[in-house]
């Protein structure tokens, strides 16, 4: 019997790229999301052969139904913005870490096998000591950052007092295709890609020195894929990155090579909440799954670039 795999928040960009890979795996797979910040369009290539159901984490009924018959789930539904967190901590609250517990409750429930939790870099706040390794005391410094921390929580509470397998991974800053360049929230990378390809200057909030572990969308779900089945990965907490640190001038002139262009940005006072240095350790990752970065920032960056070309020629 083929094994289903549930992903929450599978129209989303991470969830989506997770689902499409699993498919071509030969896996039977179930899409869970209630399209607020998910796409349409990122189900697309999923039609057909992903199951996909509407609903959201907040609500318990829907995602019991939702997790019938799953032998592992991966959580990536969130409202995963720092700055959208600020603007609405109680409506981030209820769906990163509610939603988190109803699907640790329907999972343990339904006898689900794993249950892999998208968690984030931005719990370790801004201590200035890098790379940041997995045993550093966490300093959250938005709600978002101290939900995705209480989630890694609950994952290890059910794990040590249900006995559901849990993983949870600290994404560090993930990009590539699909990534939504037109959301307020967006990441820096679509923001800067898509601004030097029509013409315009980037908004760069600080003084663009700040750096970042920047990893691309096949090294995540590569790293998911491998926590879904590592036995030593249970009730941990992982980073993944690829341990590499660049400068948001770095990237800016980077791109602006990338497509022949010269790159001056905007400059903006810093925001509330960001960090101001980023870096993983991912010696723990390489230990326990197996995981090795195996696409690099320059040529993720290139595949980002060529699938936006191509989106805004269709």
């Amino acid at each position: 019997m083929t094994a289903r795999y549930v992903v929450t928040g599978g129209a989303g960009f991470i969830g989506s790229h997770l689902a499409q890979s699993l498919l071509q795996r030969g896996a039977s797979v179930r899409i869970f999301d209630n399209l607020s910040s998910g796409r349409e369009s990122n189900l697309a290539v999923l039609e057909g052969h992903a199951e996909i159901v509407r609903g959201d984490v907040r609500d318990l009924a829907a995602v019991r139904a939702a997790l019938a018959g799953a032998e592992v789930v991966f959580h990536e539904a969130a409202v995963a913005s720092v700055p959208q967190s600020i603007a609405d901590p109680l409506g981030s609250l209820e769906t990163n870490i509610t939603g988190t517990q109803h699907i640790l409750l329907a999972a343990r429930d339904a006898g689900v096998r794993r249950v892999v939790y998208a968690s984030s870099s931005a719990i370790y706040g801004d201590a200035p000591v890098l790379p940041k390794e997995e045993h550093m005391a966490p300093s959250p410094m938005s709600p978002y950052a101290l939900h995705k921390l209480t989630g890694e929580y609950l994952c290890s509470l059910f794990t040590e007092l249900y006995g559901l397998e849990t993983v949870a991974l600290r994404y560090f800053n993930v990009f590539g295709p699909r990534q939504d360049p037109a959301s307020e929230y967006a990441g820096v990378i679509p923001r800067f890609l898509c601004a030097l390809r029509d013409g315009q200057q980037p908004v760069v909030f600080g003084d663009g020195e700040q750096t970042r572990d920047f990893v691309y969308i096949g090294n995540v779900v590569q790293a998911n894929l491998l926590a879904a089945e590592a036995p030593e990965a249970v009730g941990q907490a992982i980073n993944v990155g690829c341990g590499e640190r660049i400068s948001l001038n770095a990237l800016l002139s980077v791109a602006g090579d990338l497509l022949g262009v010269a790159a001056h940005a905007e400059y903006r006072p810093p925001r509330a909440g960001d960090v101001r240095d980023s870096l993983a350790d991912i010696q723990l990752a390489r230990r326990l799954i197996g995981y090795t970065p195996t696409v690099s920032f320059q040529e993720g960056l290139a595949r980002t670039l060529e699938a936006l070309r191509q989106e805004k020629e269709s």
